[in-house]
């Protein structure tokens, strides 16, 4: 379980296919602190440290997982968020987030906004019944708040701390993301489908 915090930014160094798999090592500055088996949440997507040391960890992700999010665009050079598992007693600073993406969305706008900037993701109209306004979201693993959302797009405020310390600085249009819906939101929708079910 993730709070959406980012912790770090990491920077590919090396992409390597084997069969379905896809092994990725990453160079940043918590590297030293992971152990092997330990969840970390990588754009958003939760990963299992396989190899690490001072400067570098590996993580390898499988075919289901390379289809579902993002990590298939992944070439060295690229910036990624990183986010360790949260600690139970610690505080919630964002959101509970499971780092198990739900869909990938779009950069289809970024708009000047006085020393901060709105970010527009165009994303699959089946999702939404997920998002509503001052909802939460997490993109690329940043806990946000839902600004103004359609049937197939929202956008989110991002503030200069926060293009800072995320990829959200290098973040170009046309770029795609992960997304991982409310989870609280998403029971509620499967609850109501049950029940509107049992009444039929």
């Amino acid at each position: 379980m993730f709070t959406g915090i980012i912790e770090a930014l990491g920077r590919v160094t090396h992409v390597r296919r084997d069969g379905g798999n896809l092994h990725i090592q990453i160079a940043s500055p918590v590297s030293r602190e992971l152990k092997v088996d330990q969840s970390l949440s990588h754009d958003g997507v939760c990963l299992t440290v396989t190899e690490c040391d001072e400067t570098h960890h590996r993580v390898t992700a499988i075919e289901e997982t390379i289809r579902l999010t993002t990590l298939g665009d992944w070439q060295p050079g690229r910036m990624v968020n990183l986010e360790r598992a949260m600690q139970a007693g610690s505080r919630l600073d964002g959101h509970f987030v499971q780092g198990h993406v739900d869909a990938i969305a779009t950069c289809t706008r970024i708009i000047e906004a006085d020393g901060s900037r709105y970010f527009e993701f165009q994303y699959p109209e089946s999702f939404r019944h997920l998002i509503v306004a001052k909802g939460s979201i997490t993109v690329n693993g940043v806990s946000l708040t839902v600004v103004d959302p359609h049937d197939d797009f929202f956008q989110v405020a991002i503030i200069p701390y926060t293009m800072e310390h995320t990829n959200f600085g290098t973040m170009r249009v046309g770029d795609r993301v992960n997304l991982e819906f409310d989870i609280i939101g998403k029971y509620f929708v499967r609850y109501m489908e049950a029940y509107r079910r049992a009444g039929t």
